[in-house]
């Protein structure tokens, strides 16, 4: 199915790198963001793909904030909103860095309270803008300037964990599947509490991929088991897109981050998350 999208408020000419996965995904978010929408952007590299004030890439409004505090000034955005009486979408747009570590704390608490707001994660799975540093959105076995012989834990899942605070929803996304992903924020823009997306960008950059592979890379991430597409409205868990359930070593050789041992780890993370997939969907 061919996809149609209005035209998106992405300018050309910013300065992502080439490739950029990040830069893929706001094309297509933007597209189905209302004009009145208010986009709160922490530290990360979408502060720099933004550009220097007074200038931007991005036509909706826009407020830069310090990395742990997206959800505060987002949340002080939506109820200033709401006192005057008027309604308009409150989007958080951050990294898995301001995400999953550094602004998490805020982000529970936003949560927790069901602040009416919009939280979108591009996850390029590390610190890219400062060198590609591990977060703990970068998957296990993963070689990183801070992780010289490969990290040794799991990616923290931060979908289950958001879904624990009994959100009114929150969702998986891929650039690869950009029907599934356009469709999920309209549906997530029209809930009203705390929604929470997570996108999946790959970085050519930081995952040592060349540029023209990395909606291949997005694409694999998902056949493979790696990235199951879901929602979960409230504890109602549901899988949006069935895998093939391969590809997985393609998609592992189309990067340089990953260690002679990657393959069987990674297998092992991908048995472990969709037999726990199966029990909260109430497949098995």
């Amino acid at each position: 199915m061919e996809l149609s999208l209005p035209q998106t408020r992405l300018e050309p000419g910013h300065p992502a790198c080439a490739g950029c996965g990040a830069a893929l995904a706001m094309k297509l978010v933007s597209a189905v963001l209302p004009e009145n929408t208010r986009v709160v952007v922490p530290a990360g590299c979408w502060s720099i793909i933004l550009g220097r004030y007074p200038t931007s890439s991005l036509r909706l409004r826009v407020i830069h904030t310090p990395f742990a505090l997206a959800c505060a000034f987002a949340t002080g955005i939506s109820h200033a909103i709401g006192s005057k009486g008027t309604k308009a979408p409150v989007v958080v747009w951050a990294g898995d860095g301001a995400t999953y570590d550094i602004g998490f704390g805020l982000l529970s608490a936003a949560a927790e309270r069901d602040e009416d707001i919009l939280y979108i994660c591009y996850d390029n799975e590390g610190y890219m803008n400062t060198g590609a540093q591990r977060s703990s959105s970068t998957p296990v076995s993963s070689i990183t300037p801070t992780t010289p012989k490969g990290k040794g834990t799991s990616k923290k899942d931060i979908v289950k964990i958001l879904a624990s605070h009994r959100i009114p929803y929150s969702a998986t996304a891929s650039i690869a599947l950009p029907q599934d992903l356009t469709e999920k924020v309209k549906k997530a823009l029209k809930i009203k509490g705390f929604r929470f997306i997570l996108i999946h960008c790959p970085c050519p950059t930081g995952w040592g991929m060349e540029p023209c592979n990395t909606v291949k890379a997005a694409r694999l991430a998902v056949e493979s088991g790696l990235l199951p597409l879901v929602e979960v409205e409230r504890d109602r868990w549901r899988i949006t897109y069935q895998p093939s359930m391969s590809g997985l070593e393609e998609y592992i050789r189309l990067q340089s981050r990953f260690g002679p041992d990657s393959l069987n780890r990674l297998r092992k993370e991908v048995s472990s998350r969709w037999s726990e997939l199966d029990k909260l969907t109430g497949r098995c």
